[in-house]
This record gives C-alpha cells, sequence and structure tokens, in this order.
C-alpha cells in the first residue's frame, strides 16, 4: 500500500499525523506530507483509518 497527500485539498489540519505518526508528518508550511515507500503492513490499520477521518478527505491511496 501506497498513499500521499493531496496538498491542494490538504488544510493542515493534522488528524493523519496524530493517528498514525510512522506515515505522515507536516512539512514547514503545515500540511501534511505522507512516506514516500509503501507503508509497512503494521501501520496498514492506522494509514486507512487516517484516510477515512482526514477531514478534506485530501489522502489518497495509489
Amino acid at each position: 500500500m501506497r498513499v500521499w497527500v493531496d496538498d491542494g485539498s490538504c488544510r493542515g489540519h493534522g488528524m493523519c499525523l496524530t493517528l498514525c505518526p510512522e506515515v505522515f508528518s507536516l512539512t514547514d508550511d503545515g500540511y501534511a506530507e505522507a512516506i514516500p515507500t509503501d507503508v509497512p503492513t503494521e501501520f496498514e490499520a492506522a494509514t486507512r483509518e487516517a484516510i477515512e477521518c482526514c477531514p478534506e478527505q485530501a489522502i489518497r491511496e495509489r
């Protein structure tokens, strides 16, 4: 599983970072970004929760 954050939709709520800091981080501008590699298996459930809980629905699975 790979994910990416649509920077045009992200508003920097940080919900994804709260739910799965192993996959998501915030840029210097305060917007979310995802790790560029495959999501480790042990973090897939938390990543899916972050996708579902994103207020802007800015996270997409590749």
